[in-house]
């Protein structure tokens, strides 16, 4: 595999998909409160990201993409093997990454389920993204 044969227009929307999804996970209509609270971050903490953190978090977010569709880039991958890869890559692999982590930092559950499932959820529509987009 060559990695000019990936779909560019597809790495793009999955990068974006992440990005986006991330900033509706972490804003204040869904877990911003828990996340906060399960950082240990006080009130007005952390500080507002500025653009070098949402830069760093986009490439960060494109370098998963790319990952993840090098190792969908086969024929047969389809729109549900792309979503199951993706789940699977998310849950199996950074979710349980991150518990590990969290469990010697002695983080809070909640802390390892918010940014877990993030992570699961992030790398799930990715995956049916770069594999339904063939």
């Amino acid at each position: 595999m060559r990695i000019h044969d990936l779909n560019v227009w597809a790495i793009l929307a999955a990068t974006v998909s992440a990005f986006v999804l991330g900033g509706l996970w972490y804003s204040q209509m869904l877990f911003d409160k828990a996340w906060k609270k399960a950082n240990g971050f006080g009130d007005g903490e952390p500080q507002s990201a500025g653009g070098l953190v949402f830069g760093i978090s986009f490439i960060l977010c494109l370098v998963m993409a790319i990952n993840l569709a090098m190792f969908l880039h086969d024929p047969k991958t389809d729109l549900i093997w792309g979503a199951t890869a993706g789940f699977l890559a998310g849950f199996g692999w950074a979710a349980m990454g991150l518990g590990v982590v969290s469990v010697f930092e002695r983080r809070p559950l909640s802390y390892m389920l918010i940014n877990g499932g993030y992570l699961t959820l992030a790398l799930t529509v990715m995956g049916a993204i770069l594999g339904g987009w063939r």
